[in-house]
Order: C-alpha cells, then structure tokens, then sequence
C-alpha cells in the first residue's frame, strides 16, 4: 500500500521538481518506507511528466519494488498504489508468453501487463488498486481505479496542468491546485455526511471513479468505465439454495486466501459481529498459521463488546489482544484524527481510532468485514426496501399541497415525542427529493430546504456549480441503470455499495489507516464474490429475524450467540459528548472567523439548538462542526 502522485505540465524539469517533491512528501504516512521521484520524458519534449511515489512494504521488501517502476524495452513508467492479489497466476500467464522478471512484486506484473495487453489486462487483476501507466510511444497518461473504489485517486487539470494523487490533500500541496472550495461538494457532503464522488470537496478536484481509467494525452482527457457494478434482470426459476451455499462459502474461502499474500503478518479487526467473526472463522481454514485477532473496547460498560470478541477468539484459537479506551483518552485522539481527514466525514474518527490499535498491537496488514452489511444485504432498511419504494412511488404523485399537509402534522407529532424518524418523514415530505432511491432518502442527513437555511446565499451562479451538479447527475443515472431491472433488494444493494460504502466507509478506511501506514483488505468485497450475489434473487438473501442468513449458512460454522446477537458496530457516544466534554469548542467553533463566509450563523445556531432540545440527531450537528474544523485546518 503506498502514495502515488504525478504532474504532466508545459514546464521544464527544474520547476515542476518542487511541486511534485511537495506532493510525494505529503503522502509520507502512506508510505514510509521508501520514496521515488522520477521524470519520464526527456528534455526536448513540449511536456514534461513526472511520477512520484511513497511506499509502504508488503509484497517484496527488497529494493527491487522500488517505485516508480521503469520498463526498459518500452520505456513505460507506473507508479502503483495496492494489491493485486493474484498477481502470481497473472504472472505465470505472462511468462507463458514469453516475458521475464526482475523481481517478485506485483507492481512489476501490472507494468509488463498494461504494457502487453492494455486495458484487456484490467480482466485478470482481482484486488484493490490505483494506478498511473505512462505509455511512452503514445506519451499518454492512464490512471486505473480498481472496481469497488477501494483505493482512492484524485485528478485536476486546468488546461495547462495535469495533475493527480492518492490524497487531495497532496494534490494541494503542489501549490498548482487552487485552495478554492466547491459549493456543490459542501452540499453533497451536507446530504450524506461525505462528499459524493466523483466530486471532491476542493473545486476543479475530481476522483477517478471506481471502475473506470482516465486517459490523458494531447491536452485532452477521457474517462469510461472498463467494470460496472450491476444487478442482472433475474430468471423466475427458483435457486438450488444448497448449491448456491456451497458456492458462496467457495467464493469467500477464496477471497480471503487470495488476501493473505504479504510478505508480513496479517490480523484481523474483530468486532464480535457476524461479519468480522465470519473472516476469522474462514481465515482459520484457509491458513495453519497463528491468527492473530484484536479488538477495541470502552471502559464504559455502555459500549464494551468484550464478551462476543472473545467468545470468538475462543472458539477458533487465536491469538487475540483487547485495547482498552476511556471516553477522555478517546477525546484526546480527535485533534490528530481531524488533521488525518483527507476530506471531510462524519464517520472518520471510529476508523481512526480502530486503525491506530491495530499498528498498536504490531500489525501493518489487517483484513476487515467491510462490506458484508452491502453485499449480504445485512442492514434492516433490506427487510422493508421494497414496501419503502412502493410507498415513496405512491407519495410522489400525491399533490403537494396534501403532502405538506401531512408533513406538518407529522412534523408536529415528532416534536412533541422527540421522534427523529417522525421529524425526518416530515422534512421528505415537503421536500424536492422524494424522486430519489429509498436508500438514498434513508441516508440523507439535510434537505436542500435545510441546506439553504444553513449555507451562505453565494456561488449558486457559477457555471462551475452547474458543471458539477450535472456530474453527480450522471453518476446517479450511471448506477440506477446498473440496477434498472433487478429485484428491490439488489437494487439497494447496488446503491449502498455505490453510495455509503464507496463515498464513506472505504473512503474513511483508507484514509484513516494510512494516516497509520496501516493496509486493510476487504474479502467481503472481492469483486468475483459480489458479481455471484448481485446474480442471486433478493429473496433468497433475507430470512426472517435471521441476518444475513446466506452469509451465516455458507461459513457454517460461527457460535449462535454471535449469529442472533443484535445488530451493532463500532459506536462511539457522540451525543454525550457534544452536550458535555465537546460542548465548549463546538460553540466556538460555530462563532470562529471566517466561519459565516460559508455558514449563515442564525441557521447554524438554530440547528444548535434544535439539538440541545433534543429535535435533531448528533449526527447533523457533528457534520457541520467537522465541515468547519476541515475548512479551518486545510483552507
């Protein structure tokens, strides 16, 4: 896992040498390993390219791994950030065809494996991966996104200069990427609580979107996907649910040897849900070797999961290690996790905290349940995803003005009980997004209405905001046409997996474990294993008062108390918190300078409020105060 970087720009080398050390410097914590800065073009060229690349051992930890990596007989150039974990049986094929290594890492297969085949060679890559492919004889940039978005890449061009990064945050640090703020980002990250991709939250700055290259070669650049994440129309013929099972608990074994390839050891989170105990229970078949398995805990017996982790840890042998945190040594952490966000995110700080215990207890590879709520169709909006849609399509076409009219009295009931669902429903009802998907609509924080009462009335005009709406757009309409015909449970899969688990979970994953140098894979996400279930009827994923039953039935093996245990993550107690030890700063958070340049100071005192008196979640509350404390620290 490293950082990787490059600039391709009408200037000579000896001034885009100090942007592009700026930039490969400031993705030291993804790497610290070793550092490469090279040019690829020579002098005489109308542009000049550059790669950099900061490493982080894991796969051959000689010096032959070295990046950025040359190929002498093309002249190609990569710099690489990932795993590619089958990378020895693509070698092997390579071989076949008469190609021949100077090391054993992956980095060195892909070179020769884009070189040889192109984007024909994206096919057999199975893992998470961001890469830029300099093609000498065509002097064309190509950056690659592996099909889940598990890796982060980011670019910007303004007409003259062509640059990208793994952080946008280093891309920043160029000083080429102008510290200019996107409206249409800030309300993106308003609705959902991250901004949404391909948007970023710095103007002009946009991510590679998961499964797609980017091409960028005389001036001009392309972007198309080469994978897309659907759900096909499905027969009315009922599964084999043997089979089926006996598939599946193939694909997972599979997915999860595939991810014990490193040449260091590799632990497992273990939270003491289904998810997390599954991959224990799998990687205690796939490997005779230790298991080693941590967990972190609250001394506070309200959020202390120590019971079901251990129970775990007991019954499959391994070698488990418990970090025990108070609330204070919790809060103490906050300041350097804000610092560590990339861009803004409600959820940062819980994966923070988990990825800093884990280099704590001596791991730098760990293997994370992420996904397994997206994929096995785990969280409870599932079970009533199909009623929600029907009921949403049939409130569409209600007139607006009864729809305000019910807005208003279930407005009214949820004030007087303190409901924030009821506040929620009321908010919807009278708003412009009921055309949106469920899922959407579940995980939406504000309403545009909201978001008017909150934001500055300034940069709607700009034909930047316009551009940028329209990207969204057309995302949205990209992943709704990958679900148009599927059930409504593998639609809801296909939208959280490219909503909440790509713009947020494994964006926060891999920015707060690498703020640790710390590599996480994600078997649940093995890209063969989700192309099998979207190809399942939904039906077939939900039981009754079962989770993830199909996940359940092809491990086969995990404790009951663990299976029928209720539904919790990693939860920290941010309401306690904001009404106690945070409730000073946050307050002088929302009068700090500059802070009404973007906010409208009534609205955000009146939100304040709204939370004290118990009206609105911690959530809404928190995400502004993250917003600001971003804005403060990178702008």
């Amino acid at each position: 896992m490293c950082g990787i970087c490059g600039i391709i720009a009408p200037l000579p080398k000896h001034e885009i040498l100090p942007p592009l050390t700026r930039a490969t410097r400031a993705l030291t914590h993804r790497g610290p390993d070793d550092e490469g800065l090279d040019f690829l073009t020579p002098d005489s060229a109308p542009l000049t390219a550059a790669f950099g690349h900061r490493r982080l051992s894991i796969l051959d930890l000689s010096s032959a791994g070295h990046q950025p990596m040359h190929e002498a007989a093309t002249g190609n150039w990569i710099t690489y950030n990932g795993e590619v974990f089958n990378f020895q049986e693509v070698r092997r094929t390579l071989e076949a065809r008469g190609l021949h290594f100077q090391s054993n890492s992956d980095t060195e297969v892909l070179l020769k494996s884009y070189g040889l085949l192109g984007q024909a060679a994206i096919e057999s890559w199975r893992g998470m991966f961001a890469l830029g492919f300099w093609e000498a004889a065509a002097q064309r940039l190509v950056l690659v996104r592996d099909r889940l978005g598990i890796k982060p890449l980011y670019y910007y061009y303004d007409g003259q200069n062509f640059l990208f990064a793994s952080e946008v945050r280093a891309l920043l640090a160029t000083g080429l990427v102008p510290r200019k703020l996107s409206r249409v980002a800030v309300e993106s990250y308003l609705a959902y609580g991250s901004v949404q991709q391909p948007l970023t939250i710095i103007e002009n700055v946009y991510a590679v979107l998961p499964g797609h290259l980017l091409t960028f070669a005389n001036g001009q650049l392309r972007t198309e996907p080469y994978w897309r994440l659907s759900a096909p129309a499905l027969l009315a013929a009922p599964q084999d649910k043997a089979a089926v099972t006996e598939e599946i608990a193939a694909l997972l074994l599979e997915a999860v040897r595939l991810r014990l390839v490193s040449d260091v050891p590799v632990g497992v989170f273990l939270s003491g849900g289904i998810d997390s105990s599954a991959l224990v229970s799998l990687l205690r078949r796939a490997t005779a070797s230790e298991v080693k398995t941590f967990s972190v805990f609250f001394k506070e017996l309200d959020f202390n999961e120590r019971v079901y982790a251990e129970r775990v840890a007991q019954a499959y042998e391994t070698d488990h290690h418990s970090v025990f945190l108070s609330e204070r040594e919790v809060l103490t952490k906050l300041p350097r996790a804000l610092n560590a966000l990339d861009q803004p995110a409600v959820d940062g700080l819980n994966s923070f905290i988990v990825s800093e215990a884990a280099v704590g207890a001596g791991l730098k590879v760990a293997l994370s349940g992420l996904g397994g709520d997206e994929v096995f169709a785990g969280y409870d909006f599932f079970r009533t995803v199909e009623q929600s849609e029907r009921r949403r399509t049939q409130v569409q076409m209600v007139p607006t003005g009864l729809r305000r009219a019910a807005s208003t009295a279930i407005g009214a009931l949820g004030t007087l009980s303190h409901n924030h669902r009821a506040n929620k429903l009321s908010l919807l009802l009278r708003s412009e997004h009921l055309h949106e998907h469920s899922v959407q609509l579940h995980r939406r924080l504000f309403t545009r209405e909201q978001q008017q009462r909150l934001l500055a009335a300034n940069g709607y005009a700009s034909e930047t905001y316009q551009r940028d709406w329209t990207l969204l757009a057309d995302w949205t309409s990209h992943q709704r046409a990958g679900c148009a015909t599927a059930d409504a449970v593998n639609q809801a899969s296909i939208m959280e997996m490219c909503g909440y688990l790509s713009n947020t979970l494994l964006r926060d994953t891999d920015t707060m474990s690498m703020a640790h140098s710390l590599e996480v894979r994600v078997p649940l996400i093995d890209h063969k294993l989700v192309e099998r279930m979207l190809a399942l009827p939904g039906a077939l994923k939900m039981r009754p008062h079962e989770p993830k039953k199909l996940l359940v039935d092809a491990v086969g093996n995990l404790p009951p108390e663990i299976v029928n245990r209720p539904k919790r993550g990693f939860e920290l107690p941010f309401k306690h918190w904001l009404l106690g030890e945070l409730r000073e700063q946050v307050e002088q958070s929302f009068t700090a300078p500059g802070f009404d340049s973007l906010f409208q100071p009534q609205g955000v005192q009146a939100l304040w409020q709204d939370f004290l008196q118990g009206r609105v979640t911690w959530s809404r509350v928190w995400s502004v105060f993250v917003l600001g404390e971003w804005l403060r620290r990178n702008l």
